[in-house]
């Protein structure tokens, strides 16, 4: 049995070195075995470790550390990574997987093949986990089935089932039982009326709800808007704060709320982006990163003189944009007080598109007042962390998946070279290119 000296990276931010056992090979074919090697690996949460190594077995990582002759097992197949960046694959808390093809929404697209596009596409971009959050119904259950998978070769998906609609208490127990026979990983709660597009859920009903729901070790994560609303879904026992106060800036009574209960809060801007961006054609349809995605009809689409006017027109345009510029302020000032920020976009509806708009929601979260290195770690473990799934998705720790992006340059020096993907791991399988 080979005994290795090893470092080992945990998420808490220390490294601790050690001999450690190796399992003899198995007598079947193969070993399971990896050896990512030469790569600077940006964990997120320690120094970079330069010429650095992971180790992995059957799409587990096994520990992460300097590379030092004679600590590589024989039997592990060696994939060089040298003069690469490795950093964990970003978990996106708050997606929407399937009911869309083009620019239409609607049922009958939820689809085993709609959405299996959708999260090859996220993993394209990076993407290797993803927590849907609202609207899904038989092929995102499914696939959410197949995450623990070994060999798969697209995100993760995590659901939180059909959209919660609940008027009463009653209402609220009945749904939350329907989510415990589904099985699902999460709850989902909208306590904002959308522009009073629709009624606002009373606090005694998402009390409730929330009640009823931490019973049964469910999560819920809450759509708000009002800073009034924030409070009281946080109060209530919310795990996290699906979309960013939009309808002035946070104060410190919410901050202390937030941070007492340990609750996190997804910004999701370019949601706010997406209602407002295509009143004129975005400097990003030539943009060679989203172009190798894009569907050339929706873009044809989108750059209509029609369409553009008639958003320019509608009264929400203006709304947005305003909301957008507080969500931003009041992310900076959360961020600087310490509340715990968990990243997520809401790509997924139409014109919102899946892959790309993370890659811009981590560049407004830096053009907003954050680090890279803050944002990376949004992006990673404290997104995983924020909905249950630390030490399993969003790390390079020991036990976790080996879930990463390969990188030909540094993004925690520059958050754009997250866009210079040199290739996507998800349990050590190697993300096909498009076909």
């Amino acid at each position: 049995m080979l005994r290795a000296f090893i470092c080992v990276v945990f998420s808490i931010g220390l490294t601790l070195c050690s001999f450690a056992p190796w399992a003899e090979a198995d007598e079947e074919e193969g070993s399971g075995r990896q050896a990512f090697l030469g790569a600077l690996i940006v964990t997120g949460t320690a120094p970079p470790i330069e010429d650095g190594v992971i180790l992995a077995r059957y799409g587990r990582i096994t520990s992460v550390g300097e590379r030092w002759a004679g600590d590589i097992p024989e039997d592990a197949e060696r994939i060089d990574v040298s003069g690469k960046v490795i950093i964990p694959g970003l978990v996106n808390t708050h997606g929407h997987v399937g009911g869309t093809q083009g620019l239409e929404s609607a049922t009958e697209f939820h689809t085993a093949e709609i959405v299996a596009e959708q999260l090859a596409r996220y993993a394209r971009y990076g993407v290797t986990s993803v927590f849907s959050l609202g609207g899904d119904r038989g092929a995102g259950l499914r696939a959410a089935d197949e995450r623990e998978r070994q060999g798969i070769d697209h995100a993760r998906l995590f659901v939180a089932g059909p959209l919660i609609e609940a008027t009463t208490p009653a209402d609220a127990e009945r749904w939350v039982g329907r989510a415990t026979a589904m099985q699902l990983d999460l709850i989902q709660i909208r306590v904002d009326d959308e522009f009073d597009s629709v009624t606002k859920m009373p606090p005694h009903v998402y009390a409730r709800i929330i009640e009823k729901a931490h019973a049964v070790d469910l999560r819920v994560a809450t759509h708000v808007y009002e800073l009034a609303d924030a409070k009281g879904v946080v109060a209530a026992g919310a795990d996290m704060l699906a979309r960013s106060i939009r309808d002035q800036e946070v104060d410190d009574e919410l901050i202390a709320l937030l941070k007492e209960r340990n609750v996190c809060v997804c910004p999701a801007l370019m949601r706010e982006v997406a209602a407002f961006a295509y009143a004129r054609t975005p400097t990003f349809f030539d943009d060679p990163f989203f172009l190798n995605e894009a569907d050339a009809t929706v873009l044809e689409a989108l750059r209509a003189p029609a369409r553009q006017q008639e958003v320019t027109a509608d009264p929400l345009t203006k709304r947005a944009r305003d909301a957008f510029e507080i969500a931003k302020r009041n992310l900076k000032k959360l961020a600087d007080a310490g509340v715990t920020i968990a990243f997520g976009t809401g790509s997924g509806p139409p014109a919102q598109f899946p892959g790309y708009f993370e890659h811009m929601e981590l560049a407004l979260m830096v053009e907003a007042g954050l680090t890279p290195g803050q944002v990376l770690r949004a992006a990673t473990v404290d997104a995983a962390r924020c909905l249950g799934e630390a030490g399993r998705v969003g790390s390079l720790d020991p036990g976790a998946w080996a879930d990463f992006i390969v990188l030909n340059a540094d993004p925690s020096q520059d958050i754009l070279n997250a866009r210079q993907i040199d290739s996507v791991w998800i349990a050590g399988t190697r993300v096909p290119a498009r076909k």
